[in-house]
């Protein structure tokens, strides 16, 4: 059967370049194709083996049966002595193959195998996709929105793939436009009956975190580094950072002059808001830090339960608690405490109580312990008024 009409070879190439597919791999599976579509449609009952050789393009059908003392089923066997008179050399338990006519490849047979194909092209194609971007999850990547559907998920072309961004990994609000390229976080790439499934995401912190490397060379080379991140995408973001230099301002460095690294990051978000406070190892001071802007008071913390409990005078209650209980629900996230607000009214001046609770200790007009009770009890008269854990989500 040399010299085909058709050179299948050549035209499996031209397909596997054209759609970045591996040749060997294509050319096997046209022949496993073409073997079950002949055997379905032609000769049921035989063995069928078909071989392309990739160089020449000669296409080989064989039918293929064992050499045997008794013949049990002609289809797939013959005797030895049958065997011998076609080939003198052969044994029992050999197998023998015998080539078939070009004019019983029917057109039912060789439309099957193009089905076949282009089944085992589809799922080649997925496979390649799925193994490109399994070895990417946790990248962030340019994509390009393409389309959305009827139940509000966007899909965004990333090159030779296509991902997933459904509304809960969207940012609020914001109004994506077909051909519009944006940042996307790759979270998770899985296979599925139907091809590969990439999910995608812009709400994740991941993408706050890789923004902040982008425009930030301190964070970038690690002189700053970004402790913590607590985020509700669209709206507002705790950064938590610190610099492992003395001579390098964390916060300084991450708003950038006149605000213009902290403003490019919040461009790419949205306009989310995005708030950089200082990480502290004390976990006082840290709860401290995170509750900004609210000047908060006396902060009691139980490290066994991973809980803190805030004392606030009512001027900074709202601060502290922030619009719906954001503030406070994002202090939480960052600092990894569940944090109790109690409001306070036995202070006016928080600033003043502790200045003066510090003078009386230093100066002796009390002992240690006495001066310390003195300024608790300022806080004593004090009411629970909110409570947020690491847990909450937005309502």
């Amino acid at each position: 059967m040399t010299e085909p009409e058709v050179n299948f070879a050549d035209a499996l190439r031209e397909v596997a370049q054209a759609r970045n597919i591996n040749e060997l791999q294509l050319i096997e599976a046209f022949e496993q194709s073409l073997a079950q579509a002949y055997t379905r449609n032609v000769e049921p009952d035989k063995r069928i083996e078909v071989h392309l050789d990739p160089q020449s393009g000669e296409l080989e059908v064989l039918v293929v049966r064992e050499v045997v003392e008794k013949v049990e089923d002609e289809n797939l066997q013959i005797s030895l002595a049958d065997a011998l008179e076609l080939d003198p050399g052969v044994e029992i338990g050999m197998e023998m193959e015998f080539p078939v006519d070009r004019e019983k490849f029917s057109r039912i047979a060789l439309q099957a195998a193009k089905q076949t194909l282009t089944q085992k092209m589809r799922e080649t194609e997925r496979n390649v996709v799925y193994n490109e971007y399994k070895d990417r999850e946790g990248q962030v990547l340019t994509a390009q929105v393409v389309r959305s559907d009827n139940k509000g998920n966007w899909f965004v072309e990333l090159g030779a793939g296509e991902a997933i961004l459904p509304p809960r990994e969207q940012i609020p609000g914001e109004k994506l436009t077909p051909g519009n390229r944006v940042k996307i976080y790759l979270k998770e790439v899985r296979k599925t009956p139907k091809g590969p499934t990439i999910l995608a995401s812009r709400a994740d912190e991941r993408l706050l975190d890789y923004l902040l490397k982008q425009e930030i060379p301190e964070v970038a080379n690690g002189i700053v580094e970004v402790k913590a991140i607590s985020r509700e995408a669209g709206q507002r973001s705790k950064v938590a950072v610190f610099s492992h230099n003395s001579n390098v301002d964390p916060i300084g460095a991450c708003i950038g002059h006149r605000g213009n690294r902290i403003q490019a990051v919040t461009g790419e978000l949205g306009r989310e808001r995005v708030d950089v406070i200082l990480w502290d190892a004390n976990t006082r001071d840290f709860i401290r830090n995170a509750l900004s802007p609210a000047k908060v008071g006396l902060i009691e913390v139980q490290p066994e339960a991973r809980a803190a409990t805030v004392t606030v005078t009512p001027d900074q209650l709202s601060l502290a608690i922030g619009k719906g209980g954001q503030n406070v629900r994002l202090a939480a996230k960052l600092t990894g405490f569940k944090i109790d607000l109690r409001e306070t009214a036995a202070i006016q001046d928080l600033d003043a109580a502790m200045q003066q609770a510090l003078q009386d200790e230093q100066e002796g007009r009390e002992t240690g312990d006495t001066a310390k009770s003195a300024f608790d009890a300022l806080f004593a008269d004090s009411k629970p008024v909110h409570t947020a854990t690491p847990d909450d989500t937005q309502e």
